[in-house]
């Protein structure tokens, strides 16, 4: 089952998404044309957009191993990255250059600290 996923997927703002496909990460099917990124626009993207690349990213596509997502966005479909549960694809919430990471939002340290009791 691991040995499909092979992908990084990103749900990000423009700039991450930038960042991401000049280093290499992203992929698009030749015959789908299916993208392994969905850029964020402040403004123009609906959370039920963010939701739907979300889902696809972590229920329809089986060679994503880990889904890179801007806290910030992250927030917009908290329900949605918090009731997520499989183990793949992994979720990492990272930092956007105009948001700052904060660990008292992210879904994976929250786990953590339940299992420690704290």
């Amino acid at each position: 089952m691991s040995e499909k996923r092979t992908l990084l997927a990103a749900i990000t703002d423009e700039d991450t998404t930038t960042g991401l496909l000049l280093a290499g990460v992203g992929q698009i099917t030749p015959e789908t044309e299916d993208k392994n990124f969905f850029v964020f626009q402040d403004g123009k993207t609906t959370k039920e957009q963010i939701a739907q690349a979300f889902d696809k990213f972590t229920s329809e596509r089986d060679d994503i191993a880990i889904l890179l997502i801007n806290q910030h966005i992250a927030e917009l479909i908290r329900s949605h990255v918090d009731n997520f549960t499989n183990a793949f694809p992994a979720i990492l919430e990272i930092p956007s250059k105009d948001h700052p990471y904060d660990p008292e939002k992210d879904s994976v340290l929250k786990r953590v600290r339940r299992l420690f009791g704290e």
